[in-house]
């Protein structure tokens, strides 16, 4: 009994922490947090804001006997130059053809405003384009993500 009576005092005189510093403390590790969400989240934001600066779509491509035009409309909000040229026939196939293009140093595309490239044939893929045959290109930018997309020939 007196053993209990000894420990009920020990723990009766120990004392916690304040009220106060116990919620300064809580506090502080609050905005610590937010202060890593917030420098992770403006990493990630700064990120996608660039990428989406460069964003690339085509309009339909035009099929002639010994080239293929491919208009490039650049949709981002800044300019972007156009380096490369893949074509393959299958999406995990593809052949460089820059060689065979008008893109030489790089094909300038300003905001809102499209260009072409113009791919001719023969080619390093192929003596000729196919009738029915699907083609997977893909156009690099010299910043951004490389824009990708398939065509069907006529």
């Amino acid at each position: 009994m007196r053993c209990n009576l000894t420990l009920f005092r020990t723990l009766k005189s120990k004392r916690g922490i304040s009220p106060i510093l116990a919620t300064l403390l809580l506090i502080v590790i609050a905005v610590a947090a937010i202060i890593v969400t917030y420098a992770w989240v403006m990493t990630y934001v700064g990120t996608q804001t660039h990428a989406a600066g460069t964003m690339l779509s085509n309009d339909p491509l035009a099929w002639y006997g010994n080239r293929t035009v491919i208009p490039v409309r650049n949709t981002g909000t800044s300019d972007v130059t156009v380096v490369k040229l893949y074509i393959g026939v299958s999406q995990s196939n593809y052949t460089d053809v820059t060689a065979d293009t008008n893109i030489g140093a790089g094909i300038a595309i300003s905001v809102k405003s499209v260009n072409d490239i113009v791919l001719s044939w023969p080619n390093s893929l192929s003596l000729s384009w196919q009738s029915e045959q699907v083609y997977y290109f893909s156009i690099t930018p010299n910043s951004g993500a490389a824009y990708q997309f398939e065509q069907t020939a006529p």
